[in-house]
């Protein structure tokens, strides 16, 4: 026990004390967030506005359109040259223009002229409120009285009432699929960046002839097990770091970003419209989600997934001699199930509680991804304590298969050189009697 701590601890100071590592570690996160936090405070408190110029020849629109995003701005004109309209658009002092023909009626296309490039939700907006507007002036041709074609256009709203979870609403569920889906690209990653850092770290020391060195005063089993340690080590502390950055960062900078809906959300007023009640809303159902019990689990399933593929990975590193070459045609076995999972993954989310979401979450290469993928959306709604047991118990179960297994390939694969292997003579290797 005592070399496999030694070598634990060489592996991780090996790692921990490299400017990379906190690089990665602290300077990474804060970038990306940094990153998306100006994109969405640009977004909602942004100012900018796409002008749009109507000369309405015909009185179709009778000089209205309103625009409830407030983002698009229509300015009717009289008696402009379509050759006006077009140099104010290629000189940018407008973005668009739309002219509409004398003898136009409601039913016919509009043709918006453009001078820039309009991204795909102004071009929604734009659509919207001329669609809107178009559809408002037909009712009101229509003989009916407009009380009617209000009370008929009149949109019942739909309530899911979960008699399980009272906190359950359309905000939560859309939280949660987005929780589950960043759990479960975040194990996706770890599992195969760390797995094949794993790798890559026996295949270093076998290459380099200093694995000979090594197992001279240490058996090869201790080896493998201190090496799949020690930078599971590092993998954990990144992850505390990280968790204790995001925390920081949600509680000193939303509310100085976002400082109404930190209010709202402090004082349960909810009911205001804008940018402001949405992300109000959205902060509102991130306090109902139980995270205490995603971060644990998560913990858990990068635990009981990382082992299971870092002893795998080491197996393959230690089979082959020449290098990443030989070792991409044993991977697939072992990355295919990460990817199975990672597909599955985007069927659990948006629904945990299906035949395939189960098996994923159960079978032990796979449940790592999909379990933590379920877990966001509630337990014991979506996931119950019985499925969490009994993937835990086989994760871990399976942990200790997968170690053994590759313990005995790496006793012999570790000091063998000259000899591409298939998968066939790994198994032959692993159960050799000794």
């Amino acid at each position: 026990m005592n070399k496999i701590f030694l070598v634990l601890k060489r592996e991780f100071l090996s790692r921990v004390q490299k400017k990379t590592f906190l690089l990665v570690t602290i300077g990474l996160p804060v970038l990306i967030f940094a990153i998306y936090a100006a994109i969405f405070y640009f977004s909602v408190h942004s100012t900018s506005k796409t002008k749009i110029m109507v000369v309405d020849n015909a009185g179709l629109f009778k000089d209205t359109i309103s625009n409830n995003a407030k983002d698009v701005v229509f300015e009717f004109t009289k008696g402009v040259a379509k050759s006006d309209l077009e140099a104010k658009a290629k000189n940018k002092d407008i973005d668009g223009y739309v002219v509409v023909p004398a003898d136009a009626t409601l039913d016919d296309k509009i043709n918006l002229i453009t001078g820039s490039k309009i991204g795909i939700m102004t071009r929604e907006s734009i659509t919207s409120a001329i669609q809107s507007r178009l559809e408002k002036l037909k009712m009101d041709a229509l003989p009916v009285s407009q009380d009617l074609l209000k009370k008929a256009k009149t949109e019942n709203k739909v309530d899911f009432v979960n008699v399980n979870d009272k906190n359950d609403s359309g905000m939560r569920a859309g939280v949660s699929y987005g929780v589950g889906i960043f759990c479960g690209i975040l194990i996706y990653m770890i599992l195969l960046l760390y797995g094949t850092s794993v790798m890559r770290g026996v295949m270093e020391e076998k290459v380099s002839r200093i694995a000979e060195i090594v197992v001279s005063s240490i058996k090869p089993f201790q080896l493998m097990m201190g090496k799949i340690l020690g930078i599971g080590a590092v993998g954990l502390l990144q992850f505390l770091i990280w968790i204790v950055l995001g925390v920081g960062l949600k509680l000193l900078l939303i509310p100085i970003l976002f400082p109404e809906a930190s209010h709202m959300v402090a004082s349960g007023a909810m009911g205001a419209g804008g940018s402001g009640a949405d992300m109000a809303a959205v902060m509102q159902a991130f306090n109902t989600i139980n995270f205490p019990l995603i971060i644990t689990m998560f913990f858990v399933y990068f635990l009981g997934g990382y082992f299971i593929y870092a002893s795998l990975f080491a197996a393959i590193g230690c089979s082959v001699s020449d290098g990443q070459q030989d070792a991409q045609g044993l991977q697939l076995p072992i990355t295919l199930p990460i990817i199975i999972g990672f597909v599955i993954m985007m069927q659990a989310v948006n629904n945990p509680t299906s035949g395939l979401a189960v098996f994923g979450s159960l079978f032990p290469l796979t449940s790592p991804i999909v379990m933590m993928a379920r877990v966001t959306q509630g337990v014991p709604d979506a996931v119950t304590w019985w499925e969490l047991a009994l993937s835990i118990i086989l994760l871990f179960g399976s942990f200790i298969f997968t170690t053994w297994f590759a313990g005995k390939i790496y006793r012999t694969g570790i000091l063998m050189y000259g000899k591409k292997p298939t998968w066939k003579e790994l198994i032959k290797w692993a159960f050799r009697k000794n």
